[in-house]
Parts: structure tokens; sequence; C-alpha cells
């Protein structure tokens, strides 16, 4: 068995397609990945991965909006086709098994997943000498 695992943003919204009586949510990523060449230059490659995720639970859809960024594992499909001029050729999809909304690129409010950023710590929170006593039980 092969499994690959992905992390990164949508090319575009996620669709649902109904084949054969099943429903899939059929979308594209691209991962990025930064490295220096030979001659220490910062270069970027894109890759794109074309997904399906064959589930009858589409309520994950509306939330695969263009620029979301996702990590998806799964099993590649290698599909061969004949071009309209006669020549063979192949694409790569991935078959779906898990995944999880990681967030967004824009950090406005109206979108339903957000960036994770962290909890706003409270600043006037002052330790007690009760709190000290607990500590020394800790058993680490």
């Amino acid at each position: 068995m092969i499994k690959l695992q992905v992390i990164g943003n949508l090319g575009k919204d996620a669709t649902v397609n109904n084949v054969n009586g099943k429903n899939v949510i059929n979308f594209n990523m691209a991962h990025t990945e930064r490295y220096k060449d030979a001659q220490g230059n910062q270069k970027d490659r894109t890759i794109w991965v074309e997904c399906a995720y064959w589930t009858d639970k589409t309520a994950i859809q509306p939330y695969l909006k263009k620029g979301t960024q996702v990590y998806v594992e799964g099993n590649p499909d290698v599909r061969t086709y004949q071009t309209q001029d006669g020549k063979n050729g192949a694409s790569l999809t991935l078959r779906i098994q898990n995944i999880q909304l990681l967030g967004t690129r824009s950090s406005d409010n109206t979108s339903a997943v957000q960036n994770n950023t962290p909890p706003q710590q409270n600043t006037n929170f002052t330790p007690t000498s009760d709190m000290n006593s607990v500590a020394d039980d800790l058993p680490f």
C-alpha cells in the first residue's frame, strides 16, 4: 500500500459531484517547497495535487474554499487516457481517506475557517502562595 500525506492550499473552491450514485468532493491543492539551487539562489517549486474525497459526509465542502490550507492523506490513483491527438497520457489523483482543515491565507473574520492564533494572555494574573504548595505535590 502506498499512502501520501500532503499539506497545501486549495487552488479553487471544491465541488461535490455525484458519480454512479456516490458523492465525491473534488479539489486541487498546491504545495510549495523552497530550496537553494547549486549557485545558492532561493527557488520555489510548486506541486499541484488533484484530490477526490469519496464520502457521504459532504458537509465539509462549503469550508473547502480557494486558499484554505488543508492536510490530506490517502492513496494515489493513476489514470491513463488518450488525448485528442491520439497520444497516451496519465494523471495522478489522490483518493482522500482523511482531511483536516488547517486555516486560511487571509485573516478576515468572515471566513468559517480561521488561522490558528494563540488566545490573548491575561496580563493581570498574579500567582498566590497556595499555588506554590500545590505545585510541590505534583509528581513531575
